[in-house]
């Protein structure tokens, strides 16, 4: 699994296909549709100063500071009367014809959006692994999981959390506050390591069309069409550099699989930033299966 800057973000359908010019067109584009007004943006500043002074507030909280209750009623209200303006905007909105994707993308900012719909699909990725369902294999002429070589690390990390949680909230036991806020961290933390191998486990690289998926977790998905890859080789490598154009979906610390494009292909980032890559190194469960059905494809008529 790779926790580095090297993450990339996209949404379940995929990146877009093509130069990172054209997505940067796309976006820019339907952002000065969609742009919001000065209204919106001034409900949005405020939002951005009310929010960590809640998570300040919870810090006092938990820390037993007295805080005076005109604040924290003040606060509640100041949160509840965010969310109704945003409600009401957003019902407006609906009402002048935009799609509730649309609309959700004027109200919140994308790398926030992008960030939730990432933990969405972990949990998701929860529910398809608890049963055995993959995602985004129907159709696909060929498909390759990739999470075999990095599931003991992600069992024995998971039970490390687990081992933590019970020794932290041991210690709390007297302070009620601090054990509740900190078990419910705890608990998520133990939930997101089991989804991201869960995530992994059910999203595999697929073959499909003439285009080859590559995934890793939920927060990469790339597509690249056959008719842009160069080169294809088996290249067992367990140290990456971290080079300008290059992508490595390290799985164990380890990649099998070079791919080197013949036009660079869009992998945008986790917060949406776009990324032209024109060297994939990839994993596989069987490298082998993958190599020779690249080349395959590649050299059919």
């Amino acid at each position: 699994m790779s926790t580095s800057g090297d993450v990339t973000g996209a949404s379940d359908h995929g990146g877009p296909v093509g130069g990172p010019s054209a997505g940067r067109t796309a976006r820019g584009a339907a952002g000065g549709a969609d742009r919001p007004g000065r209204p919106l943006r001034v409900v949005r500043g405020v939002a951005y100063a009310a929010l960590p002074a809640e998570a300040v507030l919870v810090v006092c909280l938990v820390a037993g500071v007295r805080i005076p209750g005109i604040v924290l009623g003040a606060a509640e209200l100041l949160l509840v009367t965010l969310f109704a303006v945003e409600g009401l905007a957003f019902l407006r909105l609906r009402r002048t014809g935009h799609s509730a994707r649309e609309a959700l993308g004027v109200l919140v900012p994308e790398p926030v959006l992008r960030l939730l719909a990432h933990e969405v699909r972990l949990l998701g990725s929860l529910v398809r692994w608890a049963g055995r369902r993959a995602h985004g294999v129907e159709g696909a002429d060929a498909v390759f999981p990739h999470a075999r070589d990095q599931a003991a690390l992600m069992y024995g990390f998971a039970f490390v959390c687990v081992v933590e949680t019970i020794g932290v909230s041991y210690m709390l036991a007297e302070w009620p506050v601090a054990h509740a806020v900190l078990l419910v961290l705890d608990l998520y933390t133990v939930f997101f390591v089991l989804g991201l191998h869960a995530a992994s486990a059910t999203r595999p690289h697929t073959l499909s069309g003439g285009v080859l998926r590559v995934r890793q977790a939920a927060h990469v998905d790339v597509r690249v069409p056959l008719d842009q890859i160069a080169t294809v080789r088996r290249e067992p490598l367990f140290s990456h550099e971290k080079r300008e154009g290059e992508l490595n979906l390290a799985v164990g610390s380890q990649t099998s699989v070079t791919i080197e494009l013949a036009e660079p292909v869009d992998a945008p980032r986790l917060l949406g930033a776009p990324r032209a890559v024109s060297v994939l190194r990839v994993h596989a469960d069987d490298p082998k299966a993958l190599y020779r059905a690249l080349t395959q494809a590649r050299t059919a008529p």
